[in-house]
């Protein structure tokens, strides 16, 4: 599914979940939401950067520089407890929102 079909948040929700477990940096965001949607979203970094940039902006993710995988220099993001209690309410939201869709496409 191309980037243009992610409806609007769910984008910041797939970083948010992508980083519940372990901080990371952004192609390994990128690879993770690709792994968890099971290679629905393939999300760019003409995408996701500005989003990640958006997101530590609001307070829900923090970040600092490290080294990848590949020994490159690397910005790393974590959630933050805001962030974790924005995962939170927005899965909850999601989880609302995509039963009340499944009904409405169950309906005569």
């Amino acid at each position: 599914m191309a980037e243009s079909e992610l409806l609007q948040g769910t984008l910041d929700l797939l970083i948010l979940k992508s980083l519940a477990l372990q901080s990371m940096h952004g192609m390994g965001i990128s690879r993770r939401i690709s792994q968890i949607t099971n290679g629905a979203f393939d999300v760019k970094a003409g995408s996701l950067f500005p989003a990640l940039h958006r997101l530590e902006q609001a307070g829900w993710l923090a970040s600092e520089w490290g080294e990848s995988e590949t020994r490159r220099r690397s910005k790393f993001y974590r959630l933050t407890r805001t962030g974790r209690g924005r995962l939170q309410s927005e899965t909850q939201r999601w989880e609302r929102i995509s039963l009340a869709i499944a009904s409405a496409l169950r309906a005569i």
